[in-house]
């Protein structure tokens, strides 16, 4: 009984990691109220949970609120031109629903808009660890996201069928799942593409640094991350 509930105890630390997951997942959700924050809520959240999957968590809330704050500039950038093509491909789908019609034409404007749709997925999947990981340009980091979940396809099959399955279960089964919901998602996310993230690491290293920034986001074409972000411990 005693080992049982040893802190060092795998299914202890597994359960740590579950009731961590919940309060992110509330953190996260109260962050993303204002609309305008999720990007930076949902890339804080990714921060915290890659050093869970590494055991370097520490104070979750500490954590959590340094991320959002180091954070906050780039992936709002990122969060909002998302958000904006987001609106764009999600009116394009009501119009090609709502004017069906079977011929050539329509067929191949649908076809682009599945390309595209799960294109604008892979990258929502992987934009924001990468950014809570990595330094770079608002168009590299959505370039690199989409690369990256393309070249990793079985990760990236596998954390899209994990957010599926959560969302499936809080909508038709268990409505209380919502309390660990994208908290566990990230989680499973993070431990899913630990492996990934330290050969992108190591590939940005191998670069070596970068060089001075150029002004606005234009004029960075590199297929890796440009630099790991540095973490305090």
């Amino acid at each position: 009984m005693r080992s049982l509930l040893n802190p060092e105890n795998p299914a202890m630390r597994f359960l740590t990691k579950i009731g961590y997951s919940i309060c992110l997942n509330f953190l996260w959700f109260i962050c993303c109220l204002p609309i305008i924050t999720a990007g930076a809520s949902t890339t804080a959240l990714y921060s915290v949970t890659q050093k869970m999957v590494r055991d370097e968590e520490g104070n979750i809330f500490s954590a959590f609120f340094t991320a959002l704050r180091q954070n906050f500039r780039q992936a709002t950038k990122v969060w909002l031109l998302l958000l904006v093509a987001g609106i764009f491909i999600g009116f394009d789908g009501y119009l090609l629903f709502h004017l069906k019609n079977m011929n050539a034409f329509w067929t191949v404007l649908t076809a682009v808009w599945i390309v595209l749709f799960a294109a604008y997925c892979i990258v929502l999947l992987y934009v924001f660890p990468l950014t809570a990981r990595f330094e770079n340009t608002t168009f590299a980091m959505i370039r690199n996201s989409l690369i990256t979940g393309m070249h990793y396809l079985l990760c990236t099959v596998l954390v899209a069928a994990f957010h599926f399955a959560v969302g499936y279960i809080i909508i038709f089964i268990y409505t209380p799942v919502m309390f660990l919901g994208e908290g566990l998602c990230a989680l499973f996310s993070s431990w899913i593409m630990k492996n990934i993230l330290i050969r992108l690491e190591e590939m940005a290293l191998s670069a070596g640094p970068p060089g001075p920034e150029p002004e606005g986001d234009a004029g960075q074409d590199e297929t890796t991350p440009s630099a790991a972000r540095s973490e305090n411990p």
